[in-house]
């Protein structure tokens, strides 16, 4: 099966209550995990790919990796580029394959969020590709940009809808007071603020920063009006906790498929759990 825009699937999650989880592919074993993890689950996913993943592994390989994924699993899978930084890298990511792009503007006044996500829109629908825009401002670490807590900015609703109805996105990420990487204490989300957007606007939420948000909280938010929600740094956490305990217990293991292969292992049980946290299990 080719790669998908997220319309093949977003909008069915919106209307049955389930979120379809955005799990960021930063190699081979990440890639393996989350696909391997979403066979057994039958769940449609999508692929995260931020501009310093494809930095690091290269747009090409990027590209080939999801590919393979979608034509060995059969389930409808979403190459999407995350917090892309300017119209330019949305184009780039569409032309080079990716089947979804988001347009990260959150940090623009605006009036000029709206207009640059909008030509991302016009572009990308021509392209049959989805796209995600984004509003307010999302606390915590990712690649290399950082925003502390009290930079963070809640999205304001009548501002979501107006951006959504003047852009036409697929999905929209709002900042309701979750962050990009672990918590430090229990997050406070504003589910009034997924709500009062979700019941005025066709296409689901996105909740950014999905790692450590207890399970409770993750289902009440679905059935707000999430449908979308992203996960990387537990499976990070996994990964590398899992290469700490092989090395650090057998000091004569070199070759790497003797630590990756149990990382992989790991992160195939979080993204397990997540697909059925999510309720995306058997919708694929």
């Amino acid at each position: 099966m080719p790669l998908v825009s997220m319309n093949e699937f977003l909008p069915k999650a919106k209307a049955n209550k389930f979120a379809v989880g955005q799990f960021n592919m930063n190699n081979l074993e990440f890639a393996q995990a989350i696909m391997e993890a979403a066979i057994e689950e039958k769940s449609p996913f999508i692929f995260g790919v931020s501009e310093g993943a494809l930095k690091y592994m290269g747009i090409e390989f990027t590209v080939a990796l999801a590919q393979a994924a979608a034509r060995k699993s059969g389930l409808p899978i979403a190459l999407h580029l995350d917090h892309g930084s300017s119209f330019e890298v949305a184009m780039k990511c569409i032309r080079a394959g990716f089947s979804s792009v988001m347009f990260d503007g959150s940090h623009y006044p605006l009036e000029e969020n709206i207009r640059i996500t909008k030509e991302v829109v016009k572009a990308a629908h021509a392209m049959g590709v989805s796209v995600e825009g984004e509003l307010g401002t999302i606390g915590g670490v990712e690649d290399d940009i950082s925003v502390e807590d009290e930079h963070a900015k809640l999205a304001n609703p009548e501002e979501a809808v107006r951006f959504y109805e003047e852009t036409g996105v697929d999905c929209l990420a709002i900042a309701v007071g979750t962050a990009h990487g672990m918590y430090k204490g229990e997050p406070k989300i504003h589910f009034d603020i997924i709500e009062q957007v979700s019941s005025r606007i066709p296409v689901p939420i996105v909740l950014h920063g999905g790692s450590g948000i207890p399970d409770e909280a993750i289902r009440k938010a679905v059935q707000a009006g999430v449908g979308k929600i992203n996960v990387n740094t537990e499976n990070q956490v996994a990964c590398t906790d899992t290469i700490r305990d092989v090395l650090g217990s057998d000091p004569k293991v070199y070759d790497p498929r003797k630590y990756l292969g149990p990382a992989k292992k790991a992160m195939i049980e979080v993204v397990r759990s997540k697909i059925r946290l999510f309720g995306s299990s058997n919708q694929a």
